[in-house]
């Protein structure tokens, strides 16, 4: 994402935090918290969405090295890994052919 867009991402989560977790999470336990937290009052959910779009751009644009642990209180892969969680794993297998 460029500049404007990072812009754009805090904009939407300064107005409505859970819209602005869903961009970068998805469908996730950290939506989830997200949405109780807000429920619960409007200014923990802006702190826990900044924390975790905080540890999204720093894990997207390569500060912290994505070879680690969780972040703490973050559950979703696609934010621990800065947005390079893919969709699983490719097995490569070996073919052999018989003459």
């Amino acid at each position: 994402m460029g500049a404007f867009a990072d812009f754009l991402l805090v904009l939407i989560t300064f107005i409505f935090p859970p819209l602005g977790v869903s961009i970068i999470s998805g469908c996730s336990v950290d939506l989830l918290i997200n949405f109780a937290l807000t429920a619960l009052g409007y200014f923990p959910g802006h702190i826990h969405a900044f924390y975790l779009e905080y540890v999204y751009f720093s894990r997207r644009d390569g500060e912290i090295d994505v070879s680690f642990t969780a972040a703490p209180g973050v559950y979703s892969d696609e934010i621990n890994t800065g947005g390079r969680a893919g969709y699983g794993t490719i097995v490569v297998t070996e073919t052999i052919v018989s003459a």
